[in-house]
């Protein structure tokens, strides 16, 4: 029987593991790292540290690789008066290795989060009120995408990597309480095949690691499409507001946040939950469905229409166009009549080419992902699930498919 939690939170650190390049985002990681990517015009980080602040977590250290002078730069020394501090991994060598660069920056009881998570702040609490070693575990549908955890008598019997055949339904969660011992583990593990020093071999090497069953909403945020749905959870309970100006003609419905200098023109009709950033151009006569994040400086012009999409900021949608159910890169831009197509003919779950093979994204409706500073020529169509690289473009009237790196 696995554990509940109902505990009393008390003040600790935590260990936040912000290092890894996200190969499989890619386009998206070329420009960014993972942790700066935007939720509801939020970066996901910042997400993950509203969650320490709910767990009672007075500092946070960083493990920073890949652009880390970006994290730092901003985030700085203080989030929401959570102190923040930051220690460099060298070179990608695994989770274990990161937890271990941090050694000198904890010396009590601590907690691990992976800086790709999307939660909110109830699967963080739960581990900060446990005693000892815990690791938090999530009952899934497709256990198969994750790395499974085998559970008795309320402690961790095992760990297993991405498996085709899964022992459970239960999956680690990649967040972690430790008691300094993890550091002893740490020195006796060995890297693994891949080169890694795991932390999951570490947690073998542990007496009595309680596994508990968190509840809350928790994404791991691995796939670019995987933003959508942390977007969408993001912009649930948004607070509406408007600092910018909306013009005579045009309709707020819902939901809907709009930044200061923001322009909304004549005929834009926006239906939240939606969030705008600060100086952009929506309209005239447009139509931004729910669940749509466009970031600052961006542009949606004359008769497109955008749902349940991201675009990053300075991203450009020319007239006439159609996204959906798409995640566009910074300064993107698209040329007039382009559109994203976002459902097979078939109905069939959408796939897309990552890292040379086909993933299952589990979703019904794709668009397209594209890097920063793509560009598409006029009256270009993207096929479901087309990936296009940071700085490429198509041509005029092209038929795009599969993935361009």
């Amino acid at each position: 029987m696995l554990s509940v939690a109902t505990y009393n939170i008390g003040e600790m650190k935590a260990v936040v593991l912000a290092a890894g390049r996200g190969t499989r985002m890619r386009p998206l990681t070329d420009g960014r790292p993972k942790p700066l990517f935007p939720v509801a015009n939020v970066s996901l980080v910042q997400h993950l540290l509203e969650g320490l602040v709910s767990a009672g977590v007075e500092e946070a250290v960083l493990v920073v690789e890949y652009m880390g002078d970006a994290v730092r730069r901003s985030l700085g020394e203080e989030f929401r008066g959570v102190r923040l501090s930051y220690v460099e991994q060298s070179g990608d060598r695994g989770t274990g290795e990161a937890v271990r660069t941090a050694r000198h920056e904890v010396d009590d009881d601590f907690l691990v989060v992976n800086g790709d998570l999307f939660v909110e702040g109830e699967p963080i609490r739960e581990l900060a009120g446990r005693g000892g070693n815990a690791v938090a575990v999530k009952e899934v549908a497709d256990p198969e995408h994750y790395g499974s955890v085998v559970v008795g008598d309320g402690t961790v019997h095992d760990l297993v990597e991405k498996s085709a055949s899964p022992p459970s339904n239960l999956v680690n969660a990649g967040i972690y309480r430790f008691t300094p011992e993890v550091f002893d583990a740490l020195e006796s593990v060995e890297p693994s095949e891949r080169g890694e020093v795991e932390l999951t071999d570490a947690v073998r090497r542990l007496d009595g690691v309680e596994a508990v069953e968190v509840g809350g909403f928790w994404l791991d945020v691995g796939y670019p499409w995987d933003l959508l749905e942390a977007n969408a959870r993001a912009l649930e309970g948004l607070e509406p507001s408007v600092e910018g100006e909306v013009e005579d003609g045009a309709t707020l419905r819902g939901e809907v946040s709009v930044g200061g200098g923001t322009v909304i023109r004549s005929g834009a009709y926006v239906e939240g939950p939606v969030a705008i950033g600060g100086d952009c151009v929506v309209g005239p006569n447009c139509h931004v469905r729910p669940y749509t994040s466009i970031g600052g400086g961006a542009r949606v012009g004359n008769g497109v229409e955008v749902k349940n999409s991201i675009l990053m900021g300075g991203a450009s949608v020319g007239h006439q166009s159609y996204v959906g159910d798409s995640v566009l890169g910074r300064r993107c831009n698209l040329g007039a009549g382009t559109v994203t197509a976002n459902l097979r003919h078939d109905g069939g779950r959408v796939r897309v080419e990552v890292k040379g093979e086909l993933v299952d994204t589990g979703r019904r409706k794709l668009g397209a992902v594209l890097g920063d500073d793509a560009k598409t020529g006029v009256n270009t169509s993207l096929n479901p699930g087309t990936v296009i690289g940071e700085g490429l473009y198509t041509e005029p009237g092209e038929y795009v498919r599969g993935t361009r790196l």
